[in-house]
């Protein structure tokens, strides 16, 4: 299992546009990948699920994955995140 917490930077959040390419990344994945927030876990491969946690500006998060594929699944969202300013 592998995971890290992010801390969000972006002013809007994990909004529709954001969530939709978090998404994208964990589904190219076998692993089976979490976003948790406020004590909620949801399945980060759902859009829906990541959307229904509200994520604001200077959120504590935490993504984790479990699976064959879990190292490479933690590197590309954290390079994801990072790259969209979304967060560190």
């Amino acid at each position: 299992m592998a995971e890290k917490q992010f801390k969000v930077i972006s002013d809007t959040g994990i909004h529709a546009r954001p969530a939709t390419l978090l998404v994208q990344t964990a589904s190219r994945f076998n692993s089976d990948i979490n976003l948790e927030y406020k004590g909620k876990k949801v399945n980060l491969k759902s859009i829906m699920g990541v959307m229904s946690l509200g994520i604001g500006q200077g959120a504590e998060i935490k993504i984790s994955a479990e699976g064959s594929d879990a190292d490479d699944a933690i590197a590309s969202l954290t390079e994801t995140l990072s790259k969209e300013g979304l967060a560190e």
